[in-house]
Parts: structure tokens; sequence; C-alpha cells
């Protein structure tokens, strides 16, 4: 019944306004709901949202918690969450359906992939919330703030543009500090190894996931950084 029901999703989830789908890293073509082959690199807000709002991304997204939460909190700016996992997508596109939260969309790809399908300088903001902290040595390079994908981030964020990641995870917090402390123009906003032992830097952080909710009841500390990462380099 498990399997069924989630290839129901994903036959479903073809067919969502809302979702663009490629989970094929051997074919990067993206799909619009209908799947009809459509190049959305540079035309979110026109092309999907209909307007020229700032674009705020959502990686690792999961089941969209955080993509649903910003967009009800800024329903003035348009938000994009994006995971490779389509049964957590389903989840997240689905409720912004019945809510009619129009300013939230879903890209269905590997985040490895994200500069095929976002445009340089497309968004304002990104978002990492609990990513797989990726602790063995060996995967180093998978976690989100490593130096190639700061560089990814920092051609696809507009002037001005900010990384916010918040973590439970006291190794990635560590280890984001220290990449940031010699990656080329990056710069340090904000970091906070317990942001609920005070006031909170950003409104946006008493958003809770399932995830940090079982964090918190587990009594971890969630943390924060919060970074600019300078204009892309030259080639």
């Amino acid at each position: 019944m498990r399997k069924r029901n989630k290839l129901q999703k994903f036959a479903e989830l073809s067919e969502f306004p809302n979702v663009y789908e490629n989970f094929d890293a051997k074919r990067p073509v993206l799909s619009a709901p209908g799947g009809t082959a459509v190049d959305m690199a540079g035309h979110w807000a026109a092309r999907h949202f209909g307007n020229d709002r700032p674009i705020t991304l959502e990686l690792a997204c999961g089941r969209g918690e955080y993509t649903l939460g910003l967009a009800r909190l800024y329903p003035h700016r348009n938000f994009i969450g994006v995971d490779i996992k389509g049964a957590r997508i389903w989840k997240g596109a689905n409720m912004a359906l019945q809510e009619n939260l129009t300013n939230a969309a879903f890209l269905r790809t590997r985040i490895e992939l994200i500069e095929r399908f976002i445009g340089p300088g497309e968004v304002s903001e990104i978002w990492i919330t609990f990513p797989d902290p990726f602790l063995r040595d060996s995967k180093v390079n998978r976690r989100l703030t490593s130096p190639r994908f700061l560089e990814a981030y920092r051609r696809l964020l507009a002037t001005g543009g900010t990384v916010h990641l918040k973590t439970d995870s006291p190794e990635l917090y560590e280890f984001t500090l220290e990449t940031l402390a010699t990656f080329p123009g990056a710069r340090i906003l904000t970091q906070n190894a317990d942001i609920y032992a005070g006031p909170l830097p950003l409104p946006e952080l008493a958003l809770k996931t399932f995830y940090e909710n079982m964090h918190l009841s587990e009594g971890k500390t969630i943390k924060y950084v919060g970074f600019g990462l300078g204009a892309a380099l030259a080639h």
C-alpha cells in the first residue's frame, strides 16, 4: 500500500501547478506542470509568479514547512522550496494549493544542479534549514555550506543577498563558521549558537519544522548563521 501511495503522489506531483521537476542528473531538462519542458532560469518571477517580487530559495526543503511558513509571513515575496524527494515535496506543494499560497512554488531536483534551473542573481535570499550535516570526512563536499556550494550561492544571489543556515548540528555550525572565515568575500552577519537562549535575531527563526521540534524535544540547541558572499568572482 505504501509503495502504491508513493507512486500516486509522484503522478499527482507532475500535475501540480506549483511544482517543476528534474530528477535525472544526466538529462538536465526541467518539466513544467503537465510534463512540458520549460526553461525557468532567470524567469521564475515572470513566468511562474507573474510579478517582479524578490525570490527566496529554501534548499533541502523536505516537506516545505519553512517555505510555507515564509510564504505566509511575507505574502509580497516569492518562495521556492528545493528538494529531490518527491513524496516530501508533495506534502508542501499540496498544502500550498489548499491554502492558495500563490507565492510558494517547488523545484524537485538535486541541489548540485540548482544553477541549471535558477539564473545568476535571480534570488535575494537562501535558507538552508536542518540539512544533513554529512559528518563523515569523506562527505565534506556534500555539506551545503562547503566551498563548492558557497560559490554556487554567490552566483545565484543578487547584490546584497543573504544566506541563512539553521541547524541543530554543532559540527555543521562550526564547519560553516570556519569555512566562511577563509572564503573570499564572505561576511558573517549574525551567528548564534543557541537562538532560543535570548531574543531571536530574526522573526523568521520562530518558524519550526517537524525536525526542529523533534530536536528541541531531545534537548538540542538550535544554531543560526546569517552571511553574505559578496559579488561573484570573475573567471
